[in-house]
């Protein structure tokens, strides 16, 4: 299993942008795919956006696409989500994990446990 902390999260206008990270520890998850999900009380843990170990391939769940961006630094084992015109919809607790995806998107893999998450909070 490898833990993960999610941090970067906060409060913004709509319109503006936050960066959140997600630190690995326990092992390394170079040689995985992780993705970030995101939960509101409306929809568990839905999938937001993939990248494999290398960082040659990312995807993106449609509502995002254009905004958001996906990267990794495996030397410091933390992957993060570049948010950009951010809307009040996109209010939710934010969760990274390793996972397996399709061209439908990705799934926690491993049953990895979930972390604590960080809260993005998007006003109107």
């Amino acid at each position: 299993q490898v833990q993960l902390e999610e941090s970067g999260g906060g409060l913004v206008q709509a319109g503006g942008s936050l960066t959140l990270s997600c630190a690995a520890s326990g092992r390394t998850v170079s040689s995985n795919t992780v993705a970030w999900f995101r939960q509101t009380p409306e929809m568990e843990h839905e999938f937001v956006a993939g990248i494999d170990w290398g960082g040659g391939w990312t995807y993106y769940t449609d509502s995002v696409k254009g905004r958001f961006g996906i990267t990794r630094d495996n030397a410091k084992n933390t992957v993060y989500l570049q948010m950009n015109a951010l809307k009040p919809e996109d209010t939710a607790v934010y969760y990274c994990n390793v996972a397996a995806c399709s061209r439908n998107g990705c799934e926690r893999s491993d049953n990895n446990p979930w972390g604590r998450g960080t809260q993005v909070t998007v006003s109107a």
